[in-house]
């Protein structure tokens, strides 16, 4: 893939993702097409392995990908606010204990940086739900109820950030991260949050017409 550059979700995109609300700032480094499959770019392969569940084969793949994701964002962050920041990763939708529980995301973090940086999971899911790419439209979680699910580790909370990243791999309606920004925002209302993502979702010009994959 080539060399990462971050956009900034504005004026022009921010409709693509609805729960956004005009004083968002999120960032993304490339664009997934919905209704096609792994084939259809390598963004859409990046994805598709970084989404692997658990118990599927091809885990080697996943990891590969883990790697990538962590390594593009690094080179698109800025070093120094890297270094100052504290990174949350959106939780997956399946809570702790969960045989299909997966960290990727914390992962993806956990190697933006050289030494590490300040990865923090402040947020906990406390029920699992159906992953949103694997529901159905009208049965996808909503920003309340999702919120409803999430709670903040105090034992995590100190020292305090300086400034938070949310962290997810596609930035699809913006539920998962209106939902962790609120969360976050109530106990911490004084820092500066943003969102930080491999990828934003778009849409083909033929919706209708989806891949084999």
């Amino acid at each position: 893939m080539a060399n990462p550059r971050l956009s900034v979700i504005d004026e022009s995109n921010r409709g693509d993702h609805y729960h956004l609300i005009p004083t968002d700032i999120c960032y993304y480094l490339y664009e997934y097409t919905s209704h096609r499959g792994y084939t259809f770019s390598s963004t859409n392969g990046l994805i598709s392995n970084l989404k692997k569940k658990p118990s599927q084969p091809g885990q080697y793949y996943k990891e590969q990908a883990i790697t990538t994701c962590a390594h593009a964002l690094r080179q698109a962050l800025n070093p120094n606010w890297l270094a100052s920041a504290t990174l949350v990763p959106v939780p997956g939708s399946k809570a702790l204990g969960h045989p299909e529980r997966d960290d990727r995301m914390e992962r993806v973090c956990q190697q933006m940086g050289q030494p590490s940086p300040d990865v923090r999971s402040l947020i906990i899911q406390t029920q699992s739900t159906t992953a949103s790419h694997e529901a159905a439209p009208g049965d996808r979680i909503t920003v309340d109820a999702l919120r409803a699910l999430y709670t903040i580790d105090e034992a995590l909370t100190v020292p305090a950030p300086q400034a938070i990243a949310i962290v997810d791999d596609v930035l699809t309606a913006g539920t998962h991260y209106r939902a962790m920004h609120s969360t976050l925002t109530a106990r911490f209302p004084e820092i500066p949050i943003i969102g930080v993502f491999v990828a934003r979702r778009v849409f083909p010009d033929d919706p209708m017409v989806a891949d084999a994959f």
